[in-house]
């Protein structure tokens, strides 16, 4: 019996092997999935420390009341805007660690994302050095997606990362089919350093293709995902991890944080988009969170005082969420808190960063795949985070 090239791919879609297909290798079907709120969310309106008379102290106005929120244990809620995250949290899925963020204090979006991406002062960034020298690599050519329009600094340097917008990017044009083929046979006369690599990526090509064409499909377990932006890149990037394509790394940037105006007006929706992104997000994967890690950042949080445009300005310590792959602090928030009093501030009035995040980061970076600390945050001494 003689499959066509497209029913055989439809059926390596169905059965999650693609894998194998792209590589002649078993994929572990482990992936990281990193969330970057761009703009410094505001870490004390995403986790409220209700517990500080401070906090209300310098928020008049901005302030989240404990009745309004929903309480995370004593001290500390989140508010209704994200009640989606709260059975994750329940259930020991998410773990919340406050008080995050990086030694670079200059308070600037593009020196502190530069900092935070590049994992310290080095060439490259973290998470392509991670992809590049870990053990058990899957030699994928869609080992790293980024969902937008640039790769972000992070993945600078990965062996091979894949910028798109939509799967639909990867449907093959009417007449297509016959160019794929040819540059297949072009690679082919080369058996040795081009081939096996271009073979690979017309395969690869073509189970994108496959994908795109289903683009429509539903999600699993009767997940409805929003409209917005960034719950259609969870939803695609779902279908990449069910698909078993070999992919272990994906980024997905969440916009417009930067709040010194009307800043409930501006952060309340991406609140929402955030959680229900996230919940969605992981009913949809079903028993692959259990192998799927995602790790929420931003470059720094936010002062603590409310300003008088009823906003705030650029802050220091920021807040981090890790969801799934075996969270062992899922159902905690992890905090050294340093306090809010005038005293216990820093710079102009800022949340003290007690938690590095390389430190979290390399906390669920070890649970995926063994790799030398050095190689990834080099310079840095790591005291592992209980995530």
């Amino acid at each position: 019996m003689v499959l066509s090239t497209d029913r055989m791919m439809r059926d390596v879609v169905d059965h999650g092997s693609l894998g194998v297909y792209l590589t002649g290798e078993e994929s572990d079907g482990r992936t990281l999935v990193v969330v970057f709120l761009r703009g410094g969310a505001d870490a004390l309106s995403l986790v409220v420390p209700v517990f500080e008379d401070a906090y209300y102290r310098a928020r008049p106005r901005l302030g989240i009341r404990a009745k309004g929120a929903i309480a995370l244990d004593e001290r500390f809620s989140i508010p209704r805007r994200m009640a989606p995250l709260e059975p994750l949290f329940r259930e020991g899925e998410l773990a919340v660690v406050h008080a995050a963020g990086s030694e670079e204090d200059s308070r600037s979006h593009f020196e502190a994302q530069d900092f935070m991406e590049h994992g310290g002062l080095e060439a490259g960034g973290w998470l392509g050095r991670f992809l590049r020298f870990h053990e058990g690599r899957s030699g994928s050519p869609l080992s790293a997606v980024a969902f937008g329009t640039t790769a972000p600094e992070s993945l600078r340097g990965a062996p091979a990362t894949t910028v798109i917008e939509s799967l639909a990017e990867f449907a093959v044009p009417e007449g297509m089919q016959s160019l794929l083929e040819g540059l297949g046979k072009l690679y082919g006369l080369d058996p040795v350093v081009l081939g096996p690599r271009g073979e690979q990526t017309m395969r690869a090509l073509r189970s994108l293709a496959t994908l795109a064409e289903n683009r429509n499909a539903p999600p699993r377990n009767g997940v409805v995902y929003g409209d917005d932006a960034f719950s259609r890149s969870l939803a695609q990037a779902a279908r990449l991890i069910r698909s078993g394509l070999g992919v272990e790394a994906i980024t997905v940037d969440l916009h417009g944080w930067d709040s010194h105006l009307t800043q409930e007006t501006l952060i309340e929706p991406l609140m929402e988009h955030l959680a229900s992104g996230l919940a969605a997000f992981r009913r949809d994967l079903g028993e692959r969170i259990a192998t799927t890690s995602v790790v929420v950042m931003s470059e720094f949080g936010r002062r603590l005082r409310e300003n008088s445009a009823f906003g705030t300005d650029h802050g220091r310590a920021g807040v981090m969420f890790v969801l799934g792959g075996g969270t062992p602090g899922g159902g905690n928030v992890i905090v050294d808190w340093p306090g809010l009093e005038d005293d216990q501030l820093e710079g102009p009035g800022d949340l003290r960063v007690t938690t590095n995040y390389r430190d979290v980061l390399w906390s669920v970076l070890g649970r995926h795949r063994k790799c030398d600390p050095e190689r990834v945050f080099p310079g840095h001494t790591l005291r592992p985070a209980a995530v």
